[in-house]
């Protein structure tokens, strides 16, 4: 976890068990949330697994579609750390804040806190939902150039298979 979500975190915890100020409890938490999302989408993600994501609106048609964009295999150095520390944190957050919820509801006190609970929700969410199609993205696009630059489709895909289950 990054600095801006454990931030977030602290900042509702302390805020529901000491603090009890709704108001600047939850702008406090909302501002780093969001420098959360930001920086994952934006920074994080492109430095610690090479993968970047984007919604893009057709403005004739109004129509909106996922951009995703991966690191070329040789524009960057893999670190299995970075990558584990990555992926560990994107599924653990919302399970936190999801924990936080049932806690909410249980304690039956304050239900007004459960508004600061699903935006943190549909915030981590959104950034794991995308950061895990972007992956597969990267993992299907790099199938096919494998495949297309080796010469055939078989001999790509079963080469990949073998890597990716010996990794």
């Amino acid at each position: 976890m990054d600095l801006t979500v454990a931030g977030s975190l602290l900042m509702y915890l302390f805020g529901v068990l000491f603090i009890r100020n709704f108001v600047l409890v939850f702008i406090l938490t909302l501002l780093l949330l969001s420098l959360d999302f930001y920086y994952l989408k934006n920074i994080a993600g492109r430095r610690l697994v090479g993968l970047r994501w984007w919604n893009e609106v057709n403005t004739a048609t109004g129509n909106s579609h996922w951009v995703f964009e991966s690191a070329t295999d040789g524009s960057r150095v893999d670190n299995k750390t970075d990558k584990r520390f990555f992926w560990l944190s994107m599924y653990t957050v919302p399970a936190l804040w999801v924990a936080l919820a049932i806690f909410a509801i249980v304690r039956l006190q304050n239900l007004i806190w459960l508004v600061t609970i699903v935006i943190a929700l549909v915030l981590t969410i959104t950034n794991t939902v995308a950061f895990s199609r972007c992956d597969k993205f990267s993992q299907a696009s790099s199938y096919a150039g494998s495949a297309f630059l080796g010469g055939g489709l078989a001999r790509g895909l079963a080469s990949n298979m073998v890597g990716r289950l010996f990794k």
